[in-house]
């Protein structure tokens, strides 16, 4: 017997409150214990039962625990979701997503996408007997021409990491429906601050909560999101006989890390906004990828499904040369080199050397992943200094 994410939200109506006052206060409510306004960390394995089976709705913390379902309502809450799944990492929570097909299933993936996503595809579930067909899809139709009988999963990101292209999900939804599809949409770099997967047709939303959803670069999560009860009891199922979960300690970290979501994210966008645009005009920076620019391929629709635009930028030196971008990287003070995104400090990236080094060269390539591509995930300082940085460091 688990405490099923989602039920309080909705006996409470919950889904009325505005976005930012659902970081705060949706799913949430005092602890029955002494009123605690956090949640407290249930720092337990196990909970004493009266009579076999009796007990207060946990029995062991791998199947639920108190803190843990606390974090889960909220994440139903913000992404207007029934119920919510935290895991240990965000690739747990991908894992089991794909253990809900079977060998012979077939995936459609995009082409750009986290370097460990890929790998988790390819090197883990590929000699299970499962197929994934890796794609562009900058424009949304071109996925009906890789449906088979076979497919039973759309896998989305949008952004898409670390290229920043745009995927329109609710034509991607409406194909996924046609079909009997499930679509996953990973809306870790958006956060649902910036867009809301569910709510445009998809199944199955998630989050790295590592990223921005925890905001503090202190704790490694991930989580899904789902509307349908038979999809989350079927995920559920996954989560404990798996084990992939998160402890309580993380749990409260993420719920705290939530409720400053939304001013942080209006930050990280207003800093992207100008980092982006002092990027694209150096003199020795060939190209920026960020969704908010007109000329952005697929940029109208980030505006009708995107709130703002981001603090991820993506940008590559003019000549394309590797010990350049290196250098770049090496030079950053403010910007600190470092694998990860979405923490109230800036971060700096290369992903041909860390994030998607388990992806081939020529594969990396092909999607834009070139040499001297420099992600950065801005952070919430002073716009003054991150520009100052950058400007000392590309010279």
């Amino acid at each position: 017997m688990r405490f099923e994410s989602g039920i309080f939200q909705k006996k409470n109506n919950k889904k009325l409150m505005k976005f930012n006052t659902k970081t705060i206060h949706g799913g949430q409510k005092p602890d029955a214990a002494y009123g605690s306004v956090m949640p407290p960390i249930y720092q337990t394995s196990t909970y004493a039962q009266t009579t076999p089976g009796g007990h207060n709705g946990y029995e062991y913390s791998r199947s639920a625990n108190p803190t843990r379902t606390a974090l889960e309502n909220a994440l139903a809450s913000i992404e207007n979701g029934h119920f919510g799944l935290a895991f240990g990492s965000g690739l747990a929570a991908i894992d089991a997503v794909i253990k809900l097909l079977e060998p012979g299933d077939e995936v459609i993936s995009t082409n750009d996408l986290y370097g460990g996503t890929y790998r988790l595809f390819t090197s883990i579930f590929e000699k299970f007997g499962i197929k994934f067909n890796f794609i562009g899809m900058a424009n949304a139709s071109n996925i009906e021409n890789y449906i088979t009988n076979k497919t039973k999963l759309i896998w989305v990101e949008t952004p898409t990491n670390p290229m920043m292209n745009i995927i329109d999900i609710k034509t991607t939804a409406k194909i996924a429906n046609e079909h009997n599809i499930l679509l996953a949409v990973d809306n870790t770099f958006a956060t649902p601050y910036l867009q809301q997967p569910l709510d445009l047709g998809a199944d199955i939303v998630m989050h790295s909560v590592t990223k921005y959803l925890g905001g503090h670069s202190d704790l490694v999560m991930g989580a899904l999101i789902v509307k349908e009860k038979a999809l989350a009891d079927k995920l559920y199922f996954i989560q404990n006989a798996s084990g992939a979960v998160c402890g309580p300690q993380d749990s409260f970290l993420a719920l705290r890390g939530i409720k400053t979501l939304h001013v942080r994210m209006q930050r990280h966008c207003e800093n992207g906004k100008i980092v982006a645009s002092y990027l694209a005009s150096h003199p020795k920076i060939e190209n920026v990828y960020w969704p908010g620019f007109e000329s952005h391929p697929n940029h109208n629709i980030a505006k009708a499904q995107m709130r703002d635009f981001g603090g991820m930028v993506s940008f590559t030196t003019k000549g394309n040369n590797y010990e350049e971008a290196i250098k770049i990287v090496e030079q950053l003070k403010v910007f600190t080199l470092a694998e990860s995104l979405g923490g109230v400090e800036s971060l700096a990236g290369h992903p041909a050397s860390m994030t998607h080094a388990s992806i081939p060269k020529e594969e990396r390539e092909k999607t834009g992943v070139v040499d001297s591509l420099i992600r950065l995930s801005v952070g919430i300082e002073d716009e003054a200094d991150l520009i100052n940085d950058l400007k000392q460091a590309i010279g």
